[in-house]
């Protein structure tokens, strides 16, 4: 069997067993890049070089004895907006077309610290604006199951990667559905972790009230542990929460007799995919074969989740890009007047059309005159949706619902639409408006053959109930096919 078919879990025991080194595990995955690359687009920059040197190096430690982390000499590779010392971090953006991190961002420091392997950068929507990597300055990722339709975005080319065999788990971001909408289009594991459990030092900016690091990996398994090698507090990032981290994997395996879902009405609307509906009520129904309690309950503030995410992140990434003048770092015009055209220049050059758009949007809604109406409206709006996520919790272990009202679309189809492009993320954003965590994972395929998400949403800093559930439903389907032909 080949190595990149092998989970995070089984490479780990095969590498302390002895049975592989990293430098084979790290060349079969660089073989398996160098195969399908062409076709899937995935990564920005491939670190060839630097990944065999460091595969060595662990080797070597291996070797003589020393004490290693459970994922070290394991191959990965990191979203394009996450910070890695010495390389580029574009961000997908020709703002950021030459920018080197002159520093390591706290997940990028833990991960070498564990001793993981970077493989590369991974192609994103620019700025992680977006829902299907079509937004890249530099190239269109495809999704492995079907190269004419879109992986999802913002984090496509994180998911495509896993779907594609590409690495053993990456990294990717979620800002109102980012990891797990381009999860569940590509049939594989993403979890956005609670508001504050992962450390943001060192992710590019986009809504910094909603950002949130998290794994996307091939099984529920491997995101216990990818999850575990990247929490914690960290004294760099002002939102970091300070408590007691348990240990993830000792939630899988655990009985779910007795644990209350919910299904939320309004997840189940006439806007969901026929299709999507039927797979996600058989989730409900495998869970109440495990003996798991469900109920229908209302999430009535559902529907205004969307006009105040966007209206949020949008103010939000208004100020936060506000740093791009071509004056610091990055791109600069090579043509201007004075130093207002060199920003105007330099950002109308630099910045593609979804950025633009989301920028002038934020502007206008924190305007003079506009700031009540808009952003502090939404703002209002955030708390009680948070607080009925609060109030259905009083009552339910976990919410289930469908990743995605659908399964992937076609390349192009919906890059001139904005609005509707936006709907995709109609299911996955109340999530990050309340700081929640959630996982998708694949429960099925729709009839042509694409695969489709279902959402675990837990408490707040209760990933291991989320890990629980997940790994119990995943048990049920081990007949399900995992990966794509290339």
């Amino acid at each position: 069997m080949s190595l990149t078919l092998k989970s995070a879990y089984e490479i780990s025991g095969m590498l302390k067993n002895k049975e592989i080194s990293s430098e084979e595990l790290t060349r079969a995955y660089l073989d398996r890049i160098n195969t399908v690359e062409d076709k899937v687009e995935a990564y920005v920059n491939v670190f060839e070089e630097d990944a065999i040197k460091e595969a060595k190096r662990v080797d070597e430690k291996r070797a003589k004895g020393e004490e290693l982390s459970e994922l070290a000499g394991i191959p990965i590779a990191i979203k394009d907006n996450i910070c890695t010392k010495g390389t580029k971090t574009t961000c997908s953006s020709k703002m950021l077309y030459n920018f080197e991190s002159p520093y390591d961002a706290t997940v990028s420091d833990k991960l070498k610290k564990d001793d993981l392997i970077i493989l590369g950068k991974l192609n994103m929507d620019e700025f992680a604006m977006g829902s299907s990597t079509e937004n890249s300055y530099f190239k269109k990722t495809k999704n492995p199951w079907d190269i004419t339709r879109v992986p999802g975005g913002s984090s496509g080319g994180s998911a495509a990667a896993i779907a594609a065999r590409e690495a053993v788990f990456t990294l990717g971001s979620d800002t109102g559905g980012s990891i797990r909408q381009p999860a569940s289009y590509c049939g594989v594991v993403g979890m956005k972790p609670t508001y504050g459990a992962v450390s943001r030092y060192g992710l590019v900016a986009f809504a910094s009230s909603l950002d949130q690091i998290g794994p996307i990996t091939k099984d529920v398994k491997d995101m216990a542990m990818a999850l575990q090698s990247i929490v914690g507090y960290d004294p760099m990032d002002s939102s970091s929460a300070k408590i007691d981290y348990p240990k993830y994997i000792q939630a899988i395996g655990q009985d779910v007799k007795g644990m209350k879902i919910a299904l939320p009405r309004e997840y189940f609307s006439d806007g969901i995919q026929n299709d999507i509906k039927e797979k996600v009520l058989e989730v409900a129904k495998e869970f109440e074969k495990l003996g798991a309690i469900v109920e229908e309950v209302d999430l009535k503030t559902t529907s205004y989740a969307l006009p105040a995410y966007y209206l949020i992140s949008s103010a939000e990434a208004s100020s936060n890009l506000a740093r791009y003048d071509g004056v610091k770092y990055g791109y600069r015009a090579k043509e201007y007047d004075n130093l207002l055209d060199l920003y105007k220049q330099t950002r109308d050059e630099a910045f593609g059309t979804e950025v633009k758009r989301r920028i002038m949007l934020g502007t206008y809604a924190l305007s003079s005159g506009y700031y009540d109406a808009y952003y502090k409206k939404a703002q209002q709006v955030r708390t009680i949706i948070k607080n009925e996520f609060d109030q259905v919790f009083n009552n339910y272990d976990i919410i289930l619902t469908p990743t995605v009202p659908a399964t992937a679309f076609e390349v192009g189809a919906k890059i001139d639409n904005p609005i509707e492009m936006y709907m995709n993320d109609v299911c996955t954003v109340p999530v990050n408006i309340a700081g929640l965590p959630a996982l998708s994972m694949n429960c099925g395929f729709d009839q042509k053959g694409l695969p489709i998400g279902v959402q675990f949403i837990g408490k707040a800093f209760d990933e291991s109930t989320l890990l629980k559930m997940a790994y119990a439903y995943e048990q049920t389907q081990n007949n399900i096919e995992k990966y794509p032909t290339l």
